[in-house]
């Protein structure tokens, strides 16, 4: 099996948790077969003291179609 990664970065205004989940709730829109994730890194952007945006750096696998299985 061949396996193909790409890196998104999911964004919320609530956690990070939910910025993971967004990430991969809006790739698999587009990508077939995601067969796993790392989270890479967690980000956040803040003004007057408070966090009001959370982003995640989401590496998402795939099976490549076509690919033979191992």
């Amino acid at each position: 099996m061949t396996v193909k990664v790409i890196e998104v970065v999911g964004e919320s205004k609530n956690s990070w948790q939910e910025a993971v989940e967004n990430a991969v709730r809006d790739a698999s829109k587009t990508i077939r077969n995601i067969t796993g994730i790392e989270v890479r890194n967690q980000t956040a952007n803040v003004q007057g003291g408070k966090i009001v945006e959370y982003k995640a750096n989401v590496a998402i696998a795939f099976k490549v179609e076509g690919s033979t299985e191992a």
